[in-house]
């Protein structure tokens, strides 16, 4: 009997044992290929060098990862792949089996039938961490792949063939700007690729070594098979290798990559690869991804959440990505070769994104990566001259806004990550927040950035307090009281830009708020948003924040609007502004805090709510689960945070508002032998509200967690019910803190007139948002002081004006000067236009083109008057018969964003507005492929000529030509001023 219950112990261990489930087996690395996720399904190892994928697109914004799961055609597999980017690059050092005869064309434009691509069929794929295989129809070869941190190994089973091959390919899908390629000898090659694309001078070498001798071999230089050569350089180099294979015969092929040296790829290769055991390898990889993902273990939820939290762990997990050799050479930001044995490089910052909870878990669950984060970055701004932003393969993209490496590094210095150099560190933040590009000088000198100076002004103003206020903290931290003092004030930078008569952050031009205004609107005052979206990015200073919306009933209100409004939003078109719950668009990052904001004024219950219909709604275990893209791993850390019960709203004051947990039990590996436990008692679909909580078998009644509270180990209980519990954390002290009590500022007054232009006169109104306040002018004359006049009523304004004032509250420092200027246009003076503008491109209307004031290089700061597809045809009354001595108009070019020159410019007169007489046809003399932003005044000088009416006619190029990356699309013309002497 004793042996017997001996037998079924042990039967019982085998099958608890052989029912159990790694973390990896709940990963679907196909969530996010469709849709607009932008995720690629091959492998990496965790942060790894390579991402060996197969590509499927070559080009267009779904091709960003280079494949998506619409597709049915392979091009081939290539070492490096973006994960959720919008936009396009890597796909570096493509290699391709084929049977048969040598095609060395690529099959572009997503032609199955061209080139040397293949059918394939998702039935035949198979994919996990760290393994990927597919069967290449057309070919009947069998692919699988699995990789180390800088080494792809590719396992080919080919058919029975006298013409087995293994295309090279170094031209495919960016432009190349120099490659090569050379045999070793009989089983070896190598070479590099240098090109252009998002970054835009990449470099990627290789070494890839075959597990057979090739029988024969060859090199195409630009597509054209040259003989007896065994290597090439240039811009378009191709090769490839054959074999002669018995039916199912595996052909292994390892490569090796760096961004420094030929000699560094093989390194990585012999050091990471010294053999061909391809299923030593895979299972290295399975385990590596195992540890990484049992840092969070969850227990209890259904089986496609459990999918959805690892799927997302994992894509949390792919990058940054290891940039360095294994002999500690990498590549810096100057594009020079450096050496380290101090740190791990680290590429791919996507920070933009990625500082707001991608970052923040991983100083949780990998603070020693956070800490090479912040050495690369101290790197980056030493060989480079600047912090990253976005950078990618020791690029600076010039992508996105904000200085973002800020709150990285901030929000791990005060989670306890410091050994690294804390004095250089703050010198490169405050040289970000000190440079004059972006916007930021007028940001420093005018307390906030004007539209009609730089495009996307509001985002900026509100992203570059929040970093700036990291910069205060940090300064506080290292007792540098002035920098603090300096700021802290530029934290509350937002106040100069919050409309109170609206409730909203809104773009001001000359002093004045930016009208028309529509919330709903995208346009070029925001980032990839609209008003809605980024007037809550105020995690700083919420607490004051809700003080300017009137209180905390006044702020929940607003929250509750946003998640009730319309979905629709007006303007451009952005497909990132994506799933939407009313005006919350939770595939873009801008709103990604905004659901934990009801926690700030004791309504937790509303955030459990929200945040759980997100995770409900936004997420799922299919192909499109993403409602948006993944952005390098901040869609996903969304999800992870959100689903554990806690959210980093402010990254950087160490505190997470609770929201909801989705699982029965989460165990949290916060190291040194450590764990932080989640227990959500009765949690289910229905059960998503907090009735109580205990910390460490304590009472437990505040909507927020502190960082120590996880770090130091301990345990967290939920009991969760199915109606929300409105006593429970609803006291002010009960919620999150964050509010700036240091040198209050005072916001600058505003003008309240509509127009800067006008005819005979007009009236000019001042206001400030802030009450008791007293505001100072002056007219042109010099800066106003405390001895200036007073603003009690209407200014009347007869002559073309600059207006100088500031705002002024007893006990606190005077606001900034606002300096506005007024144009009088000659009286009777009129316009008439016979084409339309864009609506996005209004410049303020009709009379723009002759309101005095002219545009700069940014067409996107509302001076510029956008035609799309359209002439310019405009009429202009000059009132009466009047002796002409010049007509002009000035044109912008800028080629990357559809814009052209016209392709010429006619000026006609007449005295009765019927009957024209042709003065001038002039031609444009600008290349029309000319790069940058290009200003152009085409300018007639007319000599005893007199008339009333001038028309002003010129030609749009109508499409984009065919060798513009928009070839067949609808070409812009943007004109700004029409001057008539």
């Amino acid at each position: 009997m004793k042996k017997i219950k001996i037998l079924l112990l042990s039967a019982s261990i085998i099958i608890a044992a052989c029912s159990s489930k790694n973390n990896t087996d709940y990963v679907d690395t196909f969530i996010g290929t469709g849709g607009h996720g932008h995720t690629y399904p091959g492998v990496s190892m965790p942060f790894g060098m390579v991402q060996l994928s197969p590509d499927t697109r070559l080009t267009g914004w779904d091709g960003c990862s280079g494949y998506h799961y619409s597709d049915k055609i392979i091009y081939g597999f290539s070492h490096t792949h973006l994960s959720g980017t919008g936009c396009s690059d890597y796909g570096d050092i493509i290699l391709m089996p084929t049977v048969g005869k040598i095609q060395l064309k690529n099959g572009y434009n997503n032609n199955p039938d061209s080139g040397y691509c293949s059918k394939f069929s998702h039935k035949t794929e198979k994919s996990s961490p760290g393994y990927y295989s597919v069967l290449l129809d057309d070919y009947n070869v069998k692919v699988e792949l699995t990789a180390t941190e800088r080494a792809g190994f590719h396992k080919y089973i080919f058919p029975e063939s006298n013409n087995s091959n293994i295309i090279i390919d170094l031209k495919n899908r960016d432009k190349v700007l120099d490659s090569k390629i050379e045999f070793i000898n009989d089983s070896i090659v190598e070479g590099f690729r240098r090109s252009e694309a998002w970054a835009k001078d990449q470099y990627v070498y290789f070494a890839a070594k075959f597990s057979k001798p090739f029988k024969s071999y060859g090199i195409a230089v630009d597509d054209k098979i040259i003989n007896g050569i065994n290597e090439a350089e240039g811009k378009n180099i191709k090769a490839y290798v054959c074999f002669s294979t018995k039916s199912k015969e595996i052909i292994f092929v390892k490569v090796g990559i760096s961004a420094v040296s030929t000699d560094g790829a093989m390194k990585n290769l012999e050091a990471e690869i010294p053999d061909w055991d391809f299923e030593k390898i895979k299972n290295l990889d399975s385990k590596a991804w195992n540890k990484e993902l049992s840092k969070i273990k969850v227990e209890g939820g259904t089986k496609e959440q459990k999918t959805i939290f690892y799927t997302c762990l994992y894509h949390t997990l792919l990058s940054p990505n290891l940039f360095i050799d294994v002999d500690g050479k990498y590549r810096g930001t100057d594009l020079k070769i450096h050496q380290t044995k101090d740190f791990d490089n680290y590429t791919v910052f996507s920070l933009w994104d990625t500082f707001r909870a991608e970052h923040p878990l991983l100083t949780i669950i990998e603070p020693r990566r956070t800490l090479d984060f912040i050495k690369t970055f101290i790197a980056q701004y030493e060989n480079g001259g600047q912090l990253p932003v976005w950078e990618l393969a020791g690029n600076y993209t010039g992508c996105m806004i904000g200085y973002h490496s800020v709150p990285v590094i901030f929000d791990a210095y005060m989670k306890g990550i410091r050994s690294f150099d804390v004095e250089k560190a703050f010198e490169a933040m405050k040289h970000s927040a000190e440079q004059d590009h972006l916007g930021l000088k007028y940001y420093k000198k005018l307390g906030y950035i004007p539209a009609d100076m730089e495009s996307e002004s509001v985002s900026k103003t509100l992203e570059y307090a929040y970093d700036d206020w990291c910069i205060a903290q940090m300064a506080k931290q290292l007792g540098k009281k002035s920098d603090y003092k300096n700021y802290i004030q530029r934290a509350q930078f937002y106040k100069n830009i919050f409309d109170k008569s609206t409730g909203f952050m809104r773009a001001k031009i000359n002093g004045a708020w930016f009208t028309p205004f529509d919330p709903y609107e995208v346009n070029s005052n925001y980032t990839e948003a609209n008003s809605w979206q980024y007037t809550f990015f105020v995690p700083q200073d919420i607490r004051g924040l809700i003080k300017l919306m009137g209180g905390d009933e006044n702020f929940e209100k607003k929250l509750d609007e946003l998640f009730s409004a319309n979905e629709l939003t007006t303007g451009s078109k952005l497909e990132d502004i994506s799933g939407m719950i009313g005006q919350y668009a939770h595939g873009n990052e801008p709103s990604h805090h905004i659901a934990y904001l009801y926690d700030y004024v004791g309504k937790p219950w509303k955030t459990q709510k929200i945040v759980r219909q997100i995770m409900d709604k936004m997420y799922s275990a299919k192909p499109d689960g993403l409602c948006g893209n993944e952005d390098c791993g901040q869609m996903s850390a969304w999800f992870v945070f959100s689903a554990v019960g806690f959210y980093p709203v402010c990254p950087g004051q160490n505190e997470y508002a609770i929201g909801t947990p989705v699982f029965d039990k989460v165990t949290i590996d916060v190291g040194k032998g450590k764990y932080f436990i989640i227990k959500a008692n009765n949690v289910s679909d229905k059960n998503i509200y907090i009735q109580s909580a205990e910390l460490n078998g304590k009472k437990y009644n505040k909507s927020y967690l502190k960082h120590k509270d996880i770090m130091n180990g301990g345990e967290m209980i939920f009991e969760m019910g199915d109606k929300h519990n409105k006593n429970w954390a609803n006291e002010k002290e009960d919620t999150p803190q964050s509010e700036i009590t240091d040198n209050i500022l005072v916001p600058v007054p505003y003008i309240t007139s509509n127009s800067r232009t006008f005819i005979r006169s007009t009236n000019v109104s001042l206001a400030c948002i802030s009450g008791n306040t007293k505001i100072y002018y002056t007219l042109n004359g010099k800066e106003p002081t405390m001895k200036s006049k007073i603003y009690t009523k209407p200014i009347k304004l007869n002559k073309t004006t600059i207006l100088k004032a500031f705002a002024f509250k007893e006990g606190f420092p005077k606001s900034f000067i606002i300096t506005s200027k007024f144009n009088k246009i000659p009286e009777a003076r009129n316009i008439k236009l016979k084409t339309s503008y864009s609506p996005q491109y209004s410049a303020g209307g009709d009379i723009a083109l002759i309101d005095n004031i002219r545009g700069n290089k940014n067409f996107k700061t509302e001076t510029w008057q956008g035609y799309e597809g359209n002439d310019l045809d405009a009429i202009i009354d000059l009132g009466s018969i009047k002796t002409l001595h010049k007509i002009s108009t000035g044109f912008l070019q800028d080629i990357n964003s559809w814009i052209f020159m016209p392709c010429s410019v006619r000026y006609s007169i007449s005295n009765d507005g019927i009957n024209f007489r042709n003065v001038a046809n002039i031609k444009n003399s600008i290349p029309e492929n000319k790069k940058g932003t290009i200003i152009k005044d085409f300018t007639k000088k007319i000599i005893n000529t007199k008339a009333r009416y001038i028309e002003v006619y010129a030609k749009n190029i109508g499409i984009c030509p065919e060798w513009h990356k928009g070839a067949g699309e609808k070409a812009w013309i943007f004109a700004d001023e029409i001057v008539v002497e």
